[in-house]
């Protein structure tokens, strides 16, 4: 589990392979993530867009941008917290991913960036 706090919202991020949708043998390793986003400021704040960087063992990167999380754009008021899960698709069984959150204070309508830590994606039997 990794946390990271940008302008009073928290995210925190718990991983999990996913073996029964893996196939090894065909470079395809799946993995979900659940995502805890915590308001800590003291403005109500809504989610526009997220921004992913996803890197494999194999040195690929791939970018993935758009609009709210999971179909969602959630607006959090002071002290709410959204969580959601989604996943990620590897062709080796060691990766990573990191983003950014584009957030907008409510009130005012000021916009600013959430990081979302860095997180390893990794099968457990690659940590023996």
């Amino acid at each position: 589990m990794v946390s990271k706090v940008t302008d009073g919202v928290k995210v925190t991020v718990l991983t999990e392979f996913q073996p029964d949708y893996s196939n090894p043998g065909q470079d395809h390793y799946v993995f979900t993530y659940k995502i805890l986003i915590e308001n800590h400021s003291e403005y109500t704040v809504k989610l526009l867009r997220r921004h992913w960087h996803i890197y494999d063992a194999n040195g690929t990167v791939r970018e993935v941008e758009g609009a709210g999380i999971v179909g969602l754009q959630p607006i959090l008021e002071p002290g709410d917290v959204h969580d959601y899960v989604s996943g990620c698709n590897l062709r080796t069984d060691l990766g990573k991913m990191a983003g950014t959150y584009l957030m907008e204070r409510v009130l005012d309508g000021r916009q600013f960036r959430v990081i979302i830590p860095a997180f390893s994606l990794v099968a457990p039997y690659r940590l023996n």
